[in-house]
Order: C-alpha cells, then structure tokens, then sequence
C-alpha cells in the first residue's frame, strides 16, 4: 500500500470523506494553540494562492473559513471580531468604491 504525505491541516469532515472513499486517514490533532495557529496561517497562505490562481469563488469561502478558525483560536469572539471589521469601515470606508491610490503629492 502506497501513502502520500500532507502534513497540513484540513477540514474536520475530510477524514470521513476519505475513510468513505476505502482509503485509510491517518490524523493527529495539533499539539497545542501555537501549533495550531501556524497550521491556519500557513492554509490561509494555500488558499489565498489558490484563490489568486483560479479567481473561483469557492475559494474565497475557504479563506473565509480559516480566517474564522484563526480568530477563534486567538480568543476574539466573532462578535468582538465583527466590530473591529466595522469599526475599521467606519473610520476608514470599505473597498466599495474601487479607489485606487495612484501617488500622493506634498
């Protein structure tokens, strides 16, 4: 039996998926949060390249997904997380208007 190594993390549900498939999973779960959070920077880092390579939507879900698990893992509840997003689009607007800053002149 061949086996290819990942060594990266996944959603919770893929080892079901795969166990399904007659295929064996073999998992761990990170040792600790600071194990954990390097996990999610570095499949935010995936799926941001994924994104920018295939501009499909479904990627952009993801991102979403893992910016979610790394604000939980940091302790901030999504409620606390949802006003900083809004404060920050009050003090200083959002991306709406597709406002590009070309130079800025003294």
């Amino acid at each position: 039996m061949s086996a290819i190594k990942y060594n990266k993390l996944i959603r919770d549900l893929i080892p079901q998926i795969i166990e399904e498939s007659n295929k064996k999973a073999i998992t761990r779960v990170a040792d600790d949060d600071a194990e954990y959070i390097a996990y999610l920077n570095k499949k935010l880092g995936e799926e941001l390249d994924e994104y920018l390579k295939s501009g499909d939507i479904e990627e952009l879900a993801d991102i979403q997904e893992v910016i979610l698990a790394l604000v939980q893992a940091k302790g901030i509840s999504l409620e606390d997380f949802e006003a900083l997003r809004l404060g920050k689009r009050g003090e200083r607007g959002g991306f709406d208007g597709g406002i590009i800053l070309v130079e800025v002149a003294e």
